[in-house]
């Protein structure tokens, strides 16, 4: 046990020699103000209090033995009555916050817990999780648990904490609805190598941790040759009736769809997905829409946000930044907008923040670095070649240089600390032509044009190319798609989109492109469809609520309110259909 002998004559000799503490002509009022200051810093911790306020002027020399401290601690703690400041270091953290625990002193127990929540990482974070439970520190303790869950899958690569795990806190993590995983699978080779770790004594609980998987939502050949077949499933009697039942549900789900689950249907239950899909405004029934929906990619479902404050708006531009969701020029049948507003997705308010210097509809956006970018457009009179960029810092949008070309219908995206912006309609006819902009030089370099004519395009940075999809050629809206390689400077073919569209949506979830709505040449959608990269296929994905073109869409992570945004799980129905090329891969 670590002990500081703490010298009370030492703590009056540290005051003379500090400059805080420094005796001179004032010397009564300065013992006066170190009284208060002292008593102020340590006001919560009655043992501190009592050991350096009383007998202040007792010249006798006292030392006291505190236990379960270091000098080195206990120096730190009485520097930090007089400066209020602390160096927390990765050396000093732990035995540091143990003290002022111990004490009671909040204000280091916070310095403490910044600390670590910068340092958090997946080496780290399940050490946290189980220190802050031991040595109480609420928000840091869940923001240490949702770090684990939105990193499960690198944590189980990278951290040696997780192998020493205790069987509750593994099965508190795992049995999570936030667990973040792409396939369940993950979870089952999760626990095997938690349990090969010390198989003598973990291998008895594997019919208890079968049941922390959504073994219903595997494969069903996985279920088979992976699960089933485990020499440690084999060997446990208690798991038998767990895989017979899974294959029973799975089976049922996919005779008896869709299926209604109930909230003791874990099995079968989705987890909630990480990231979620938000489309925001367009055009409806002939007219804007202020509407908002989420698409949760675990469920395949979209759900209706309710929100206040948001006025109608069509062909704005989306984006999302530092806990914010902009929403950036746009129409509303009559006028042409330059503001901007942006949305808090936990509180679900609206603030109007600095509006651009011209008036953009039709309006290509980005986000590089800390920065927003707005580009062309139409004003209400011309189609613009100008842009400009929004520091939320600052509050204030910035001209920067015009692009080549006249862009309205056009569409951008940051890839390689570069924007991209494709196709449009600069005011005669529909471009092919396509540019990027450096911020280092502040200059629009002219590339290889796409293969078509695009305007109304939805473009997107996925893997290591520029995606152009759909849009308008002067004649029909397209299916078809193309991307550009950087590297090589040209375009190609991509397997084609099952319905037409122009002016949709267009994102990145799960590494699975999506687009959403849009018009088709007769009417405005509500379906939508995603294309996978390393199939070089697009699969069907369930239809919006609302038929809507000219909307917008951004992909919003780590919501602490996800549910608030994702499907009911205790009202969920299940879509099972078998595979086709329609259906998308599992």
């Amino acid at each position: 046990m670590l002990c500081s002998y703490i010298s009370f004559r030492g703590v009056q000799d540290y005051m003379k020699n500090n400059p805080g503490g420094r005796r001179s002509k004032q010397n009564q009022q300065m013992d006066i103000s170190w009284r208060k200051e002292t008593t102020w810093t340590f006001a919560s911790s009655h043992f501190l209090r009592a050991l350096f306020t009383s007998n202040l002027n007792n010249q006798e020399k006292k030392v006291y033995n505190i236990p379960g401290v270091s000098a080195n601690e206990m120096k730190l703690i009485i520097e930090y009555a007089y400066t209020r400041t602390v160096p927390v270091t990765v050396y000093n953290v732990e035995q540091l916050m143990i003290a002022a625990d111990q004490f009671n002193i909040k204000g280091i127990v916070r310095e403490c817990c910044e600390f670590l929540r910068v340092q958090l990482c997946g080496e780290n974070c399940i050490g946290i999780w189980k220190f802050t439970e031991f040595y109480y520190s609420p928000k840091l303790h869940q923001e240490a648990l949702m770090y684990i869950l939105h990193n499960f899958e690198e944590i189980v690569k990278v951290s040696k904490e997780f192998l020493e795990l205790s069987l509750d806190e593994l099965q508190a993590i795992i049995e999570k609805d936030e667990l973040n995983i792409k396939h369940e699978e993950t979870v089952f080779e999760a626990i095997l190598k938690w349990i090969d770790h010390n198989p003598s004594n973990r291998s008895q609980y594997i019919s208890l941790l079968l049941t922390k998987v959504r073994l219903t939502l595997l494969q069903a050949d996985y279920l088979m040759n992976n699960v089933k077949s485990n020499s440690y499933v084999k060997e446990s009697k208690e798991s038998k009736p767990i895989i017979i039942k899974a294959f029973k549900a799975m089976h049922n789900l996919s005779v008896h769809r869709p299926v209604s689950l109930s909230v003791r249907e874990t099995s079968a239950r989705p987890r909630l997905p990480f990231t979620i899909l938000f489309a925001i405004g367009g055009w409806s029934s002939g007219s804007p829409t202020s509407a908002i929906e989420s698409y949760d990619s675990r469920a395949d479902q979209w759900v209706k946000v309710t929100c206040e404050d948001e006025e109608p708006k069509a062909y704005h531009g989306l984006v999302y930044l530092k806990d914010f969701i902009y929403v950036i020029g746009g129409f509303d049948s009559v006028e042409y907008f330059n503001s901007v507003k942006r949305f808090h997705p936990v509180s679900k308010t609206w603030q109007e923040v600095a509006p651009m210097h011209s008036k953009r509809c039709y309006v290509s956006v980005a986000v590089l670095d800390r920065f927003i970018y707005a580009m062309g457009g139409f004003d209400g009179y011309v189609r613009l070649s100008n842009a400009e960029c929004y520091d939320p810092d600052t509050n204030q949008w910035t001209l920067i240089a015009p692009m080549n070309e006249q862009r309205s219908d056009a569409s951008a995206t940051t890839l390689g600390r570069k924007i991209y912006i494709c196709g449009g309609f600069n005011g005669t006819e529909c471009l092919s032509t396509a540019e990027f902009y450096n911020p280092e030089t502040n200059q629009w370099i002219i590339i290889h044009p796409m293969r078509s004519r695009r305007s109304g395009v939805g473009v997107i940075a996925y893997g290591d190319h520029v995606y152009a999809v759909g849009g308008f050629d002067g004649s029909n809206r397209l299916r078809s798609a193309e991307c550009y390689s950087p590297v090589m400077n040209n375009w190609s073919i991509i397997p084609s989109m099952y319905n037409p569209r122009s002016n949709f949506g267009i994102e990145i979830l799960d590494d699975m492109l999506f687009v959403v709505g849009g018009f088709n040449g007769f009417s405005t959608t509500f379906n939508a469809e995603c294309f996978d990269e390393k199939n070089n296929e697009w699969y069907d994905v369930c239809d919006m609520n609302i038929y809507r073109s000219a909307l917008s869409c951004c992909v919003v992570p780590g919501l602490p309110n996800v549910r608030e945004y994702a499907a009911h799980r205790e009202q969920l129905t299940l879509r099972n259909e078998e595979q086709s090329s329609t259906n998308p891969p599992p």
